[in-house]
């Protein structure tokens, strides 16, 4: 009988055309095109088990997905053969073998999205996809506000209506801004150990308000303690974000990923 083993991918898309991650029927999304891609190669390949459910118009660079097979493929293979089956706006950037079972969600021991903003009082077309543009920005309100959401703390008011999780404490081990090469170019850094529905996005557009002047200063420390979505900014817009990176505890077995 043929042995099955697990093979996991790191996946990049842009995420401007997909419905965002998870498969949803009759729409776009990034699960139903990668494992179709998948599928070409081996049709008798397990369902995708990804470690993020990004939303629609959510970017990604570090996205991971996992998959059982019977397969005898490097991971060589693997990156060179989905990748023939794949649009232009994904792309499988590197692929290891795992142990069978293996999911990168539960072995996932942090994140880091990047929320990317322009600063200019004219649109660009080359970034609309890519970052939100607004006019003017106290970077140092900005800065100092997202000192606040650093820790562990219950974010129930960072949260979309639509997440009804009991279990709402989160850690936060960074909130910084960063300026990127295009001095126009400014990014929000979030990293920590999970996150809820839309909460990035929200903390993001809350800094936002604040570094506006539509918020006072305060805004993260008040939504926090008060636990309500109603005291904080608004949802930053999905285009902006990007899933950078996800740190994983790896499990005895993983194969060196390709390319290395």
């Amino acid at each position: 009988m043929t042995q099955r083993r697990g093979v996991l991918l790191r996946v990049a898309y842009d995420g401007t055309e997909f419905h965002g991650w998870a498969s949803q029927q009759g729409l776009r999304t990034v699960q139903d095109t990668l494992h179709g891609a998948v599928l070409a190669l081996d049709p008798r390949a397990s369902a995708l088990r990804g470690s993020s459910r990004t939303d629609a118009g959510v970017h990604a660079e570090g996205q991971l997905v996992a998959f059982d097979t019977d397969r005898d493929i490097p991971a060589r293979g693997w990156v060179l053969g989905v990748n023939q089956h794949l649009p232009d706006d994904v792309a499988v950037r590197e692929a290891r073998a795992v142990p069978h079972s293996f999911s990168p969600r539960f072995g996932a021991r942090g994140k880091r999205y990047r929320y990317r903003m322009l600063l200019d009082v004219v649109r660009d077309p080359a970034l609309r996809a890519r970052a939100w543009r607004i006019p003017e920005l106290d970077l140092d309100a900005v800065a100092r506000e997202g000192r606040d959401a650093v820790g562990t703390h219950d974010f129930a008011g960072f949260r979309s209506s639509s997440d009804e999780r009991s279990e709402t404490v989160r850690t936060l081990t960074r909130v910084a801004v960063e300026r990127e090469a295009n001095p126009r170019l400014v990014a929000v850094v979030v990293e920590g150990s999970a996150f809820l529905h839309n909460m990035v996005r929200i903390l993001v557009g809350t800094l936002v308000d604040v570094g506006r002047g539509r918020l006072a200063a305060g805004a993260i420390a008040r939504t926090l303690a008060g636990r309500d979505r109603r005291l904080a900014g608004t949802t930053a817009p999905a285009h902006g974000l990007t899933l950078e990176r996800v740190d994983v505890a790896w499990p005895e077995g993983t194969g060196e990923p390709w390319p290395p």
